[in-house]
């Protein structure tokens, strides 16, 4: 698996000189206010939003040499609103992840396909048109295409946001789960309990820069919320189950 780098990124009024490395096998979060520029920082991992000043490399070379179809067997990409043209079932709608690997052995296809509807718990709605999915159901088949891909980097912008408690806890297992695997997950979060407790690693952006990189006792630590949150905040509880209340 490669990594993904980012190399004085700028965008003008949304990012402004963001550098950082990412190592497939752990679980990133990207924090920040709103308008912060995190889900710029996403798209611009993602391949689909050219930054001003700056490259992105994948492995050894610019992501930006990658075809299409190389960029979208490699990076799942689940932006914060996604949008599905026509009615299909949620079957049908999952297996257009395999596009990107149109050619592959019919066998392979199916078992990526029913992987990903059981990871995301949606085999007893495998045949339900889309427009009859509530909310948190059609998020998680929407990342159940993504799954379906079997990308080596996994970025989700907000993926928690449509999703009660039972649901979110899982698809965080799931996530904990591709990071076991071997692959790069990269989650938009603004809920900072869940970063806190789920993440390997943390980045904090504010205005376009980046503040914090690193483990998240540290990256989100209450010295650092309240210098970029603007708020004073305090966490409770034990590591892997801290709570944030703010006072």
């Amino acid at each position: 698996m490669s990594s993904l780098a980012l190399d004085r990124i700028g965008i003008r009024g949304r990012l402004d000189g963001v550098t950082t490395k990412l190592h497939p096998g752990a679980v990133v979060a990207i924090c920040g206010p709103n308008g912060a520029g995190k889900s710029t920082l996403l798209s611009v991992l993602a391949g689909l939003l050219q930054p001003d000043s700056g490259q992105v490399r994948f492995g050894p070379g610019p992501l930006a040499n990658l075809t299409n179809a190389e960029r979208a067997r490699a990076i799942g990409y689940l932006p914060q609103s996604p949008e599905i043209a026509w009615d299909l079932s949620v079957e049908t709608l999952v297996s257009l992840g395999r596009l990107p690997w149109h050619g592959a052995p019919a066998g392979e296809t199916h078992a990526a396909i029913e992987a990903a509807i059981t990871a995301m718990d949606l085999d007893a709605f495998r045949s339900r048109p889309v427009s009859r999915l509530s909310g948190g159901e059609r998020a998680r088949a929407l990342m159940a295409r993504v799954l379906a891909t079997q990308p080596c980097w996994l970025l989700a912008d907000e993926p928690l946001a449509n999703l009660d408690l039972a649901h979110a806890s899982s698809l965080m297992r799931r996530f904990r789960e591709q990071a076991v695997a071997g692959r790069g997950v990269v989650l938009v979060l603004h809920d900072l309990a869940t970063a806190m407790n789920h993440a390997d690693r943390v980045l904090v952006l504010d205005h376009g820069r980046l503040i914090a990189d690193a483990p998240p006792a540290q990256a989100l630590s209450e010295g650092v919320i309240e210098r970029v949150w603007r708020v004073a905040a305090r966490w409770h509880g034990d590591p892997g189950a801290w709570a944030l209340s703010v006072t």
